[in-house]
């Protein structure tokens, strides 16, 4: 069956098998960015973003995804300009196997784009569904606090 998406800004036409989760297509596609981790919706690591909201693509079949909008980590920023997300994890350390890591950057987007201001609270939430095994969670936060701060200055 043919999938129709606009996939990180570009109108596109796969082909994909009736029972394919949308993860397994993406990465078929080149989109590596999202990776399986427990296939269970459990731990982030395949998140994307479909129409505004964070989604985890190892839940989904590929064709649920006809005819919206989907944004994987490769649309956000890029090595030689990263985005204000990506610098601040990276300065606040909590980057670390790199594994959780777009998932989180995803998670931390959507959030950031409807509250300009999150409480830890909200933070903590918008983050539930991402598990890190490496840094403990509270860089994590604090990335998210200076993202915001940052951008809301921009």
């Amino acid at each position: 069956m043919d999938i129709k998406v606009t996939i990180n800004g570009v109108k596109k036409v796969f082909n994909a098998d009736p029972g394919e989760k949308l993860l397994d297509l993406l990465r078929r596609e080149g989109y590596k960015g999202a990776k399986r981790g427990c296939s269970t919706g459990d731990c982030g690591s395949c998140a994307v973003i479909i129409n505004g909201k964070l989604v985890n693509s190892c839940l989904i079949f590929a064709g649920q995804a006809d005819g919206h909008t989907i944004t994987t980590i490769e649309a956000i920023g890029t090595v030689n300009e990263p985005h204000i997300i990506q610098r601040t994890f990276v300065e606040e350390g909590a980057v670390q196997c790199g594994f959780c890591t777009p998932g989180m950057i995803l998670a931390t987007k959507v959030l950031l784009d409807k509250e300009k201001d999150p409480t830890l609270t909200q933070i903590r939430e918008a983050l539930s569904g991402n598990l890190c095994r490496c840094t403990g969670y509270v860089k994590i936060e604090n990335a998210v606090i200076r993202s915001a701060e940052k951008m809301r200055s921009e």
